[in-house]
Formats: C-alpha cells, structure tokens, sequence
C-alpha cells in the first residue's frame, strides 16, 4: 500500500495575488477618496500632495514627486485616469510581467513630473501651477506600446473606429494640447510629454536589447 505525505496547501496573500496594475488602481482611488475632501474642505495645502515647481526648486516638498502621481483633481479625472489604466496597464503588465511594470509605472511617473519641472523653469512659465494625477505615468506606458506594439487597433475617447497605437498614442497628446490651449483647462501637457518620452526611451531600449520577442510581439498584437 502506498502511503502519500500531505502537505499543507500555502495560503496566498491577497495583495500577492493581484496585479500590480490592479494594486495602482485601488491605491489611486483609496488615496483620491481619503485626501480629495480633505482638501475641498480645506484641512491642508494642495502642496503637500501636488507637485509645484516653485516648490521644488525652493527645495520643498521634494515628496511630491511621488505623491501626486497618486491624487487627482476631480472625479472625473480619475475615472478617466483609472479607466485607460486598467486597460493599458494590464497589456503593459503581462507584457513586461510583474516586477518590471511596477518599477517602471514609477519611474515613467517621476520622469514625467521632473519633466514638468524643468520645463516651468526653462519656458519660464507659471512656477506656482500645481499638478496632480496618474496621466504622466499612464503616458509612459502609451509610449510604450507605440514603439512596443504600432500596429494594435485601440479606441480612443469616443471615435466608434480603431486607431492603430502608432497614430493613437501621439494622437491623444495633440488633442488634450488642444483643448487646453482653446479651452482654458488646466491640462498637464508638459508632464503628459515627459511620460511619453520616458515610455518611447524605455521602447527603444526594450527593442535593441529584445530584438526577436519585441518582434514577436509587435506582431502578435497587430
């Protein structure tokens, strides 16, 4: 007779079993729903969330670079934020796997808030216009499906047809720098340009290193 040894099964803990792009998301909303009425309500200064050039060039709140790449200005904002980071994101995601998306949703995000730094102080614009949201990391990934995968078809806003990546992605930039400049709204176009310049960076180097899957990959989503 054969005797089996059973082992007790691992339980996995729940975080460890989500995505990193779903683990973005809940933190988003969680810190948006905490800190969002806070700040309508007047309990504490944007600038302890929001990045603001003149700030940090002053050398305050350095901490901003990071958090405000998880607040946002509105609730329309972050539905639209999360909306396109749960798709985009998630073919990021199983594209670079796990740990390498993470690191670089934050770096994509930091780039694209020095970027608007740097930028305000170059172009000698407004130093005291704050920013917030996830757009400049979202960007990033944007580039990077662009160099990664041209030719996916993607639905972009409320066009009813498909737009290859290629042309979506650069697309969508152009649009939101319109209507900020004919509209008036208070757009992050400079940040939204730093994330997708960090995303086309990081896809340049993904296909020189990467030649045979990243062409694999261009034409499996294509």
């Amino acid at each position: 007779m054969a005797v089996y040894q059973i082992y007790p099964r691992k339980k996995r803990k729940f975080f460890s079993s989500l995505s990193a792009n779903l683990i973005f998301i809940i933190i988003n909303v969680v810190v948006f729903l905490v800190v969002f009425p806070l700040w309508i309500l007047g309990v504490f200064s944007p600038d302890f969330f929001a990045i603001k050039p003149s700030n940090i060039l002053q050398g305050k709140y350095v901490w901003t670079f990071l958090t405000s790449m998880f607040m946002h200005g509105g609730f329309f904002h972050i539905f639209a934020n999360m909306l396109s980071l749960f798709f985009i994101g998630s073919l990021v995601e199983k594209i670079l796997g796990k740990k390498r998306y993470v690191s670089f949703y934050l770096l994509s995000g930091l780039f694209a808030s020095l970027f608007f730094v740097l930028t305000s102080l170059i172009f000698v614009s407004d130093l005291d216009k704050s920013a917030v949201g996830a757009s400049g990391a979202l960007f990033g990934l944007v580039g990077l499906l662009v160099l990664l995968t041209p030719n996916l078809p993607v639905y972009v806003m409320f066009i009813p047809i498909p737009i290859k990546m290629k042309y979506a992605g650069p697309g969508i930039l152009f649009v939101l720098w319109m209507i900020s400049t004919i509209g008036g709204l208070p757009i992050g176009n400079t940040a939204h340009l730093g994330g997708l310049l960090a995303g086309l960076g990081y896809g340049f180097y993904l296909k020189n290193k990467y030649k045979n899957k990243t062409r694999y990959i261009g034409k499996y989503f294509s």
